[in-house]
C-alpha cells in the first residue's frame, strides 16, 4: 500500500495527503470491417516514447466514462468511429508502462471505413493475426494474445 505524501496548502498552511494512485486508461481493438467482413485490426505506431506498434488508446479524463474515452480516442487517433462490442479486460501490471503505473481497460469493437493516423499515431495499419509486428508497445503482445484466443 503506497503511503500518502504530506502537501502543503499554499494558501492556507495546513497540510493534506496526496495519494499516488494508478492512472485509468483505455485501449481498443478496432475489427475493421470491409464489405461485411473483417479485414483485420487497426494498430497505430507511436510517434512519441514508448516507441513501437500498439493498440489505439489513452488515457481517461477526468469525468470521462471509460465507454466515453475508448470512443474519443479511437476517433482521435484512427479517424474512426466505432461501435463497442464487448469488454477483453483489465490489465493492470504496473509495469505494462514504462512511465508510469496505469490500468487499462481493453474494450473490442468495430468500425468501417478508411482510417487515418491522427493525434499521437506516427501511422496506422490494419493487420490480420498471421502479420502482427513484433515490436508492440506496452503489454500489448499479451493483450492481442488475449484477444485472440476469444475470437
Amino acid at each position: 500500500m503506497s503511503k500518502p505524501l504530506v502537501h502543503t496548502c499554499p494558501s492556507c498552511g495546513e497540510n493534506s495527503k496526496i495519494f499516488k494512485n494508478p492512472i485509468p486508461t483505455v485501449d481498443i481493438i478496432i475489427e475493421l470491417t470491409r464489405n461485411g467482413k473483417t479485414d483485420g485490426i487497426v494498430l497505430i505506431e507511436r510517434k512519441n516514447e514508448p516507441f513501437g506498434w500498439a493498440i489505439p488508446g489513452g488515457f481517461v479524463d477526468y469525468g470521462e466514462s471509460v465507454e466515453d474515452a475508448a470512443i474519443r480516442e479511437a476517433k482521435e487517433e484512427t479517424s474512426l468511429d466505432v461501435e463497442l462490442l464487448h469488454l477483453l479486460g483489465v490489465y493492470s501490471n504496473p509495469n505494462r508502462d514504462k512511465r508510469k503505473h496505469t490500468i487499462s481497460t481493453v474494450f473490442v469493437a468495430k468500425s468501417e471505413g478508411i482510417p487515418v493516423a491522427g493525434d499521437d499515431a506516427k501511422k496506422l495499419s490494419v493487420f490480420k493475426k498471421s502479420d502482427l509486428p513484433l515490436n508492440l508497445a506496452f503489454d500489448h503482445k499479451k493483450i492481442l494474445q488475449d484477444y485472440y484466443k476469444s475470437t
